[in-house]
Formats: C-alpha cells, structure tokens, sequence
C-alpha cells in the first residue's frame, strides 16, 4: 500500500479549535516555509471561521494571509473548508456568488476546495464543486458524521457515490464531533474503498479521546489521507499531533517518510 498522507491543521483547524481561530497572520509567516518543507498532502489554512475572524476579530484582510502564504509555499498544495451554498457565511447565497467566490479563492492561491454542507445535501455542494473543478481546483466533497438510526454504514456508501456522481475528486469523512469509532471508522473506509474511485480522507477531533485510534484503524482499512495539527495545536477539540501519528505509523507499510526532528522544529 501507498504511505498514508497527511493534510496539517495547524493553520486552520487546529487553532480554530483550540485558540476561537485568532492566530493572525503576522504569526503564521514566519513558519509557513517549514511546513512546506515537511512534505505534506496539504496545509489547510483558510476557509472554515477564518474568514469571519480575520474580519471581525483581527482586523485583518483574509485573501492578504492566503496571497502571503501562498508566496511562501512551493511544494504543498494549499487547502480551505467551504460551506457550501453558504460560502465561509452564514446564510445562502446565490449561485454565481458561489462561482465567483470559488474563483477567486483558487486564483488567489487554493489548491484544495474541501466543501460541505451540515445536513448532508448535496444539491448544496453542486455549484461549489462545478465551479471548483471548472477554474482548476481539486473539489473534495465532505460527508458530515453523525450516529442516528438513519446514518448507518449504507446511509454514507449511497452518499458518497452521489458525491462522486457529481464530480468529486475526493471524499472526506468529517467527524467534527470526534464521535467516530475506531471499528466503525474501519468497516466505513473499507466499504467505501472497495466502491469508490476517488481517494478517501478521514477528518476528527480528539474531543472524545477516540481519534488516534480511529485514524489507526481508518488507515488499516485503506484510507489516503487523515488530518493532523502539530502538537502544541493539537489534542482536546482539535486533532491528534502529528508527530505522534507519523511516530505509530514508522516502521509499516503506510509510514509517512517525515523527518521527526523537523516536526520538532516546527512544534
């Protein structure tokens, strides 16, 4: 099997979970090209509340810190969280201001569109995802976790081929209560590895303690990629530490080939 890819959260989710997303950007620069050497999948480092806190909070423009990273990474594709017809807001909004917003997010530097909608419908995603493949993005479609009698194991086997249907160049599993079983986490990459084309990627939280072990079991079924945070962004509400991921996996058939001492740097 190929080495297991890591997507780094530190720039997005990690502090969003940790910190109420106030890393500015003045404090992100000076890292940027360390993280770009590591040899990540990705860096998420926009989209999600980033938006709204750079405004509202930082006084700060968002597509400044996305032009400024993007100046400073040369190896690792860029990533952002989309809420589908709701942009990086909180209401719906019009389709061509969805095409236009895309657009000027992957000009501006994305590379990776990671788009959801909480409720799971699709046709919230279709414009987002069309207008994403159209200006050169890579458009992964997120599957919401949730446990109900209605979101079993087929619930999420029917969705992910609607996602794929539609263009999909990726599948998340976004567990953003970190609710996700190992065991379940297996038989769900498993299934859906045996009928979709398209890689998969698993995304939690350690909020409930489970996440380590879900993303072990998630990569034993044959997943792609898995979502991390350095370490002094990691843990509690946000993800697992990437160095103690990198650190179980060496020595198999999945390690990831990063140099522990440079995540050391970094952390």
């Amino acid at each position: 099997m190929n080495k297991i890819k890591i997507m780094e959260t530190c720039l997005r989710d990690g502090h969003q979970s940790l910190m109420a997303t106030r890393l500015t950007t003045a404090e992100m620069l000076p890292i940027i090209e360390k993280l770009d050497s590591v040899g990540y999948h990705s860096l998420e480092m926009w989209g999600g509340a980033t938006f709204d806190a750079a405004l509202r909070f930082l006084n700060e423009d968002p597509w400044e810190r996305l032009r400024e990273i993007k100046k400073r990474v040369k190896n690792t594709k860029l990533q952002m969280l989309l809420r589908g017809q709701n942009l990086l807001g909180y209401r719906n909004y019009a389709d061509d201001i969805v095409e236009r917003f895309v657009k000027k997010s992957i000009q501006n530097g994305i590379d990776i569109v990671r788009i959801f909608d909480a409720l799971n419908d699709v046709r919230n995603l279709q414009t987002a995802c069309e207008a994403t493949k159209k200006y050169g993005g890579h458009a992964q479609l997120a599957m919401s976790y949730t446990i109900s009698p209605v979101h079993t194991i087929e619930y999420y086997k029917n969705l992910a081929l609607e996602m794929q249907e539609i263009g999909a160049d990726s599948i998340a599993i976004k567990d953003m209560s970190g609710i996700l079983l190992p065991e379940v986490a297996y038989e769900l990459v498993k299934e859906l590895k045996s009928i979709l084309r398209v890689p998969v990627e698993v995304h939690t939280h350690a909020t409930a303690g489970l996440a380590s072990m879900t993303y072990i079991k998630a990569v034993e079924a044959g997943a792609d990629i898995i979502d991390t945070a350095i370490s002094p962004l990691s843990g509690g509400t946000s993800q697992p530490a990437t160095e103690s991921i990198v650190r179980a996996f060496q020595g198999t058939e999945r390690e990831t080939g990063f140099d522990l001492e440079l995540l050391k740097e970094i952390a």
